[in-house]
């Protein structure tokens, strides 16, 4: 509750201009063979069927890749892909948020000038290390509570959107699943990113139910 409302207080102050300013970013697992969504995996019948469908058995393969996405209202910034067994430490993150404001910096003009609200949900943005370089950068960090995708633009926006493309797809190596990933976020419109952040707003649903979780 507490994040909502230092989030709204902000942007009842400053409106759409807090939004521009915000850069936002997760990990989410790709798989190389991904299972249908569950409506994709029911089994057709006829209507008048006296069975109900069911959900087909698959074998899937366990491998996979963790992909790092940042983005704010215009599009894509930044992606990033690691093998499994890779471990994201601060020394790591900072590397990552390095080449995040190199980007910021080609792609948008003076967005590093107005100031970068960088909201975040991963475990190593908390380091001493991490808060320190985002000090030297002079960026802001939108408070988030920690383990909740319900409030995380990437999750309930990006990443679900990203599920069900990747549904059925399959992957036969590093450089393809990649290729695919990366081509899939740049080809989004410019819209569907400028809708992700103004779910933001819809934080207040938060504080109507004493801080629960919500859906939508």
């Amino acid at each position: 509750m507490g994040s909502a409302l230092t989030f709204l207080q902000r942007y009842w102050e400053e409106g759409d201009e807090f939004l521009d300013r915000i850069v936002t970013g997760d990990e989410a697992w790709v798989q190389f063979v991904n299972a249908e969504t569950k409506e994709q995996s029911k089994q057709w019948m006829y209507t008048h069927s006296p069975n109900k469908p069911k959900k087909l058995k698959q074998t899937l393969s366990n491998k996979n890749m963790m992909a790092t996405v940042f983005w704010d209202r215009k599009g894509i910034l930044l992606t990033e892909f690691m093998a499994l067994g890779t471990t994201i430490t601060s020394e790591v993150y900072c590397e990552t948020l390095n080449k995040l404001r190199r980007s910021i910096q080609n792609k948008w003009r003076g967005m590093l000038t107005k100031g970068v609200v960088l909201l975040h949900n991963t475990r190593p943005h908390t380091a001493a290390r991490t808060n320190a370089l985002i000090k030297l950068f002079i960026w802001k960090i939108s408070d988030h509570p920690p383990h909740s995708p319900d409030l995380a633009p990437s999750d309930y926006h990006l990443f679900t959107k990203m599920k069900v493309w990747l549904a059925t797809q399959r992957f036969h190596a590093n450089e393809e699943l990649m290729d695919g990933v990366n081509k899939w976020l740049h080809n989004l419109a410019a819209p569907f990113f400028d809708e992700g952040l103004q779910k933001i707003v819809s934080w207040y649903k938060c504080l109507n139910v004493y801080g629960n979780y919500v859906e939508k």
